[in-house]
């Protein structure tokens, strides 16, 4: 199958959101993090997604973020903006604010908790579409949001001159595979999920929306390379080598085990903001005793 195109690089990293120690945005460290991922391997950042705990961020904070990751890496890497909430008029005024600071494009996850039917998930994404000229990049992740974004509506989706690409978080490469059959060879696929990323990129996929790349951001571009190239014996050493990382990471919720592993390899980057709690010590262990084993294959 041939690959589909990179509108945003091979790696975006879905950046975490770092917190000082009164629970206050970090704008210093979240400016070093963002020059860290891009020399570590990282093409885009995607800035307050899941992973940058966007449910717990206030709006100013979403756009002082937005501004700080281009003031460090917007000549070097895309920096896209996690816009997408429950909110259809909410979500259409972040992505009109991302675009007057110069964000390179927006991101948007299917709304949650309401469960929309596919009509409102059409007419909500279509919306967000409208209100720029930024490229759009879906974010399907039923696991979240109890509601899949189902392929005649991607299909329908794709065909908007803004959405270029979905970030697939389905975690089914049955629907996978007859996503990469049924949507325009011109739309990009990326995968969602980092123990899915070697499945996807060898189907054809664009490249990954990462949460490992925080850590082994090199030895995931350096995969996907080797896929492309049609280097499988590297390619599968590498998926191999990492699967004990992107398992580990996983074990709490999402970002709680990485900022505690980020915290003691990297620097302090905070705890995550209640609901979420501080990753416990076990799972920690199981993550940094996983990235050793990456960083001695």
């Amino acid at each position: 199958m041939p690959m589909r195109p990179t509108p945003f690089g091979s790696v975006l990293t879905a950046m975490i959101t770092p917190f000082d120690g009164n629970g206050e945005v970090n704008y210093e460290t979240a400016w070093e993090l963002a020059r860290h991922l891009v020399d570590t391997g990282s093409e885009g950042i995607v800035v307050c997604g899941t992973t940058g705990e966007s449910p717990t961020l206030s709006d100013l904070e979403k756009v002082a973020l937005f501004r700080t990751i281009l003031e460090s890496v917007g000549d070097k890497a895309y920096v896209i903006a996690g816009t997408g909430t429950y909110d259809t008029a909410h979500s259409v005024s972040m992505t009109r604010k991302a675009a007057e600071l110069g964000c390179h494009g927006v991101m948007a996850v299917t709304p949650y908790y309401s469960k929309p039917p596919q009509a409102g998930l059409l007419a909500h994404f279509s919306a967000i579409a409208d209100a720029t000229d930024l490229p759009v990049l879906l974010y399907n992740i039923p696991g979240r949001t109890a509601r899949l974004i189902e392929l005649p509506t991607l299909k329908e989706l794709s065909v908007h001159p803004n959405i270029v690409a979905v970030k697939d978080a389905v975690d089914d490469l049955d629907f996978t595979k007859t996503e990469l059959v049924g949507l325009p060879e011109d739309f990009g696929v990326y995968a969602g999920s980092d123990a899915f990323t070697y499945d996807i990129v060898s189907m054809g996929g664009s490249g990954v929306v990462s949460v490992a790349s925080h850590l082994v951001g090199n030895q995931i571009s350096e995969m996907i390379e080797a896929i492309r190239k049609d280097d499988g014996a590297a390619a599968e050493r590498l998926h191999a080598a990492m699967m004990p990382l992107f398992e580990a990471l996983f074990l709490e919720p999402n970002p709680m085990p990485l900022k505690a592993a980020l915290t003691r390899v990297w620097k302090d980057v905070g705890r995550p903001r209640l609901p979420l709690v501080p990753g416990s010590d076990a799972v920690t262990q199981r993550v940094l005793e996983a990235l050793g084993t990456v960083q001695l294959a």
